[in-house]
């Protein structure tokens, strides 16, 4: 699952480390504490280019953070005994980032054939796109900050635009351009809960050093820090 993401800095696996840390420094064990073997700190252990922790509470609660190079992963919610293995629920649910078509916008004088914006305008890089004509083949490419202009010598109209922001994994339906378009679009990213990760029941199984998690992207493995 992480193969060939971008190096996350040292610095940001301490902070997230720090952080669990701190939360669990907090937490005063309730009278109804959950005696369970999960119950503690863990940190990934998928090797230096990522860096993350997991934070199994002794109130039925977890809490969750990843970062590696571009991505920033996070969740808390509910724990439940399974057997020999733990859940987790992200509660509450998280509402997942979307795209919406958007009034046009002009960046330096000029409105770009296809512009990916957040809502403040922003332009985002890195999204990639098809766009379809009446004829010929498609175009495939991403956009920059700035949107992306169809060249001077390709006088066709776009018809149709397909969107995909790699990163987050965040899509939509084709955007079918009519008349009114003027052959251009502006798609907003809605970023609602974006980085939030909708753990549904993902279960996790004891190892000899800390746990694996298994998602549907792939295996996680942690360390338990008192095991280091």
């Amino acid at each position: 699952m992480w193969k060939g993401l971008a190096s996350a800095p040292r610095r940001t696996h301490d902070r997230i480390m720090r952080t669990l840390l701190l939360a669990a420094a907090l937490i005063a064990a309730p009278a109804a504490a959950q005696d369970s073997p999960f119950v503690g700190e863990y940190s990934l252990a998928e090797g230096p280019d990522v860096g993350g922790g997991l934070l199994i509470r002794n109130d039925g609660r977890f809490q969750y953070m990843l970062a590696a190079g571009a991505l920033d992963e996070r969740a808390e919610g509910r724990w439940e005994a399974r057997g020999d293995l733990i859940c987790l629920t992200t509660d509450p649910k998280p509402v997942p980032p979307t795209m919406e078509k958007g009034a046009l916008l002009e960046v330096e004088g000029v409105v770009p054939t296809l512009l990916v914006t957040w809502p403040n305008g922003r332009g985002i890089p890195g999204v990639d796109f098809t766009i379809g004509f009446d004829s010929g083949n498609p175009v495939e490419d991403y956009t920059q900050a700035d949107g992306w202009t169809m060249p001077e010598e390709d006088q066709r109209i776009p018809r149709w635009i397909e969107l995909r922001e790699a990163i987050y994994d965040i899509t939509a339906p084709r955007f079918e351009l009519t008349e009114a378009d003027g052959g251009k679009l502006r798609a907003i990213i809605v970023p609602n809960d974006i980085g939030v990760v909708d753990f549904d029941a993902a279960c996790a199984e004891k190892t000899e050093r800390g746990l694996t998690l298994h998602r549907a992207e792939g295996d996680m493995r942690f360390v338990r820090l008192d095991a280091e």
